[in-house]
C-alpha cells in the first residue's frame, strides 16, 4: 500500500498542486486549461488510446472471454446507472448527466491502470489483459457513448427543444479523435493486423504529456472554481468508490470468475474517476464544478477504498 500511494497517488496529487498554484498565482487561467485539454482531447489522449489497444492482440481479447463479458456489461451498466440516476436530479441537464456518468461511471484505467495493478499483482500479461479489456470498454464504449448523450442534449437545447435526428450526436461524437482513435485501435486489433514496434515512438511523444498535462490542467481547472462538497458530489464519489466496484465483484462471484482476475477486475473498478471526463467537461463548459469535485473527493476516498476492496474481495472469494 505504501508503494501504491507514493508512485500512484502523490504524483498525481503533485501536478495538479503544481496546476493548482500556477492558476491561484495567475501564470495559467481557465481559458488556458481549456487549450491544453483541448491538446489532451484532441491529440495526447487519442494517441494514448490507440497504442495501447493496439499493442494488444486479438487472441488476449478473447483468451478470457468471460473476463471480457463481466468487464463491459459491469462497467458499462454502472455508466448507464450514473447517468439515469444524475438525469433524474430537477437541475441537470442531459449533458450534464452524460458528463457524470463520464466521470463517476468510468475508472481511470488509462492513467492509473497499470500504476496501481502492477504494485499489487505484478507485472505480468495477466495484469496487462485486465488494463487492456478495461481500457477498450472504457475509451471504445464508454467515452463515445457519453458523447453520443451529451451532444444530443446540447443540440436540442441549441435548437429550442426540437427533435434532431438520432444520428447527429453519434456522428458528431464519431468524430472527435478521442472517440473514434479507439474504435479504429478495436478494429485492427480484431482484424488481426499486427502492430509493428517501429510506429509505437511516433506515437508515445505527444502520448507522454496525456496522463502529466490532463492532472496539471485538472489542477488549472480546480484553482479558477469553488470546491464544493454537495449532494451530488458526495452521491458520485459513492457510486464510484462503492457501487461499481461491488457489482462489479457481484457479477463476477455470480458467474464463477477466476478468483485473480476477478481481484484484478475490482481493484480497476474501484480506480478513482476518469480524468478524461473532467477535461470533456471543461472543453464543453459542462458540469465542470461538480465534476471536479467528485474527482477530488473520490481521489482522497481511494487511498482508503483500495485496500478495503481487496480485503472485501478476499473474504468473499474465501466465502464462495
Amino acid at each position: 500500500m505504501e508503494h501504491i500511494i507514493l508512485y500512484a497517488i502523490v504524483p498525481i496529487f503533485v501536478v495538479m498542486i503544481a496546476g493548482f498554484i500556477s492558476g491561484k498565482k495567475g501564470v495559467f487561467t481557465g481559458e488556458d486549461a481549456k487549450k491544453f485539454n483541448k491538446v489532451v482531447l484532441d491529440f495526447a489522449l487519442p494517441a494514448a488510446l490507440f497504442v495501447s489497444i493496439v499493442s494488444a492482440s486479438r487472441e488476449m481479447l478473447v483468451d478470457d472471454l468471460k473476463l471480457s463479458v463481466i468487464s463491459a456489461v459491469g462497467i458499462m451498466a454502472m455508466f448507464m446507472l450514473v447517468y439515469f440516476v444524475f438525469r433524474m436530479i430537477k437541475s441537470n441537464t442531459g449533458a450534464d448527466a452524460a458528463v457524470s456518468a463520464l466521470i463517476s461511471g468510468s475508472p481511470t484505467i488509462g492513467f492509473l491502470g497499470f500504476a496501481v495493478l502492477e504494485p499489487i499483482f505484478g507485472t505480468t500479461p495477466r495484469v496487462a489483459l485486465v488494463v487492456a479489456i478495461v481500457g477498450i470498454v472504457v475509451n471504445a464504449i464508454g467515452i463515445p457513448v457519453g458523447l453520443s448523450l451529451m451532444n444530443a442534449s446540447l443540440n436540442q437545447q441549441s435548437s429550442g427543444g426540437k427533435k434532431t435526428s438520432a444520428w447527429t450526436p453519434v456522428l458528431k461524437a464519431l468524430a472527435q479523435p478521442v472517440a473514434w482513435a479507439p474504435i479504429l485501435a478495436v478494429i485492427w486489433v480484431l482484424v488481426g493486423i499486427p502492430w509493428p514496434e517501429w510506429a509505437s515512438p511516433s506515437f508515445n511523444l505527444i502520448k507522454g504529456a496525456n496522463a502529466s498535462l490532463a492532472v496539471f490542467s485538472a489542477g488549472i481547472t480546480l484553482s479558477a472554481i469553488k470546491v464544493k462538497i454537495n449532494g451530488q458530489v458526495i452521491l458520485g464519489s459513492i457510486m464510484k468508490m462503492i457501487v461499481m466496484p461491488a457489482f462489479v465483484l457481484l457479477l463476477g462471484l455470480l458467474f464463477h470468475m477466476d478468483p485473480l482476475n476477478l481481484k484484478m477486475l475490482v481493484v480497476a473498478s474501484a480506480l478513482p474517476p476518469a480524468f478524461s471526463g473532467i477535461i470533456i467537461a471543461d472543453e464543453y463548459n459542462t458540469y465542470v464544478s461538480n465534476g471536479t469535485s467528485s474527482l477530488t473527493l473520490s481521489m482522497i476516498l481511494f487511498v482508503g477504498a483500495l485496500p478495503l476492496w481487496i480485503w472485501l474481495t478476499d473474504v468473499c472469494i474465501a466465502a464462495f
